[in-house]
């Protein structure tokens, strides 16, 4: 039979504490004070929560944002007339669009007119003026292949229809209008109207969503249209979208070129994205408040630790314990204290993101990087905020610390 193992004795190696050994004492310090530990703990975790919650959120916003260009593509320009040399409209030449279209980098082009005279109502019962904001545009039949318009409901103009009062009206302008089906009339530049399709939104374009759009030559034949152009939609190769950018204004209108103003609809999806990511970096400032403050909580549990527990720091010391043995437990305490802090919040944020972009319809991202450094921002608070506590605890004299008893 073995003998029991003497007590150290003076001038004995302390013994040493293994890492199970070590995460045995930390814990069992924690579990002591179960309330304590978790409201501590829930510091760190809304702080880590807030900010794994703000990167992941953003990041799927992003990838919402990528998959859609994707979908739409970046190739999309738009040529428009701009301003003369004394600062009046000027305006594109007829030829605009079929110019444009012939251009070698250039796969598709078509063109809206708008119509200044002509106001869409729902009858011809509503007061002249109040048109709630729908605008009045001629467009070509192949507007919608160059742009990537889809239907909501009923079909795009076609050889016929752009020929007589036939409409296809936005989005934003069906429910200004109040129509929600196809075959309906509406009150057009003093004449009725047969709505033949619904457009779905368009992100690209979305002006067209607060637009009624009438044939080329149905514009011309009963609303006075002239022709001239006032939007050029340009579907560009993805290989020359910059080349083809730089020569649309000579194309478009070769006779004045400085008069004509080119854009790409996907930069101001991406300006979006630009601000989003400054108001992200704002969120991320709160959460790394909200941690400062979970990090300032861990540290007054472990004092408010190391003045309760001074006997129980020196009947160790006076066992044998070290000093680093006494460092190392409350650091071990305050490390785990805020390790479970991290791990919670990292689940709460990413469950909260998760949650966000199911209900807007995106996929849920939620980086590697934001957990895992969330984590190691958690353990270096704990780290930080255990360690006066933990050279306080250390330096408690045994024989004073007894006394506390």
């Amino acid at each position: 039979m073995t003998p029991p193992a003497a007590h150290p004795r003076s001038g004995d190696a302390p013994a040493r504490l293994t890492p199970p050994d070590v995460l045995r004492v930390g814990a069992a310090g924690l579990r002591a004070r179960p309330l304590r530990v978790f409201l501590s703990a829930l510091g760190i975790a809304i702080g880590i929560a807030a900010m794994i919650a703000v990167v992941g959120i953003s990041t799927s916003s992003r990838a919402q944002l990528q998959a859609t260009l994707d979908r739409l593509g970046t190739n999309l320009l738009t040529v428009a007339p701009g301003k003369d040399m004394f600062g009046g409209n000027s305006e594109l030449p007829e030829e605009a669009t079929g110019m444009v279209g012939r251009m070698a980098d250039v796969d598709s082009a078509s063109a809206t007119g708008k119509l200044e005279d002509a106001d869409v109502y729902r009858n011809d019962h509503i007061p002249e003026g109040q048109t709630g904001g729908i605008s009045v545009l001629a467009a070509r039949l192949d507007l919608p292949r160059t742009i990537g318009l889809t239907m909501a409901a009923g079909t795009w103009l076609n050889a016929g229809t752009a020929r007589y009062p036939a409409v296809v009206i936005g989005s934003e302008a069906a429910q200004a209008l109040g129509v929600s089906t196809p075959g309906v009339q509406v009150w057009l530049g003093a004449q009725w109207f047969t709505v033949v399709g619904i457009l779905n939104p368009d992100q690209l374009a979305p002006e067209l969503d607060s637009a009624a759009l009438v044939g080329w030559d149905a514009a011309a034949t009963h609303l006075g249209f002239d022709g001239h152009p006032t939007t050029v939609y340009a579907r560009a190769r993805k290989d020359a979208v910059e080349k083809a950018q730089n020569l649309l204004a000579a194309t478009a209108n070769p006779q004045s070129p400085t008069e004509v103003e080119v854009s790409r609809p996907s930069d101001a999806l991406a300006a979006q994205n630009a601000a989003d990511a400054t108001f992200t970096a704002l969120l991320l400032g709160l959460g790394g408040v909200a941690l400062l403050v979970g990090g300032v909580g861990v540290a007054n549990t472990m004092v408010i630790s190391v003045l309760e527990r001074r006997a129980e720091i020196g009947l160790r010391r006076s066992l044998g314990a070290t000093r680093g043995q006494v460092r190392l437990q409350f650091l071990t305490e305050s490390q785990l204290l805020a390790g479970l802090g991290g791990i919670g919040g990292v689940a709460l944020g990413a469950a909260v993101t998760a949650a966000f972009a199911v209900a807007q319809g995106w996929p849920t991202v939620v980086p590697v990087w934001a957990m895992a450094g969330g984590i190691l921002a958690t353990l270096l608070i704990g780290a930080v905020a255990g360690l006066y506590p933990a050279i306080r605890a250390a330096r408690l004299p045994p024989t004073e610390a007894l006394g506390a008893v």
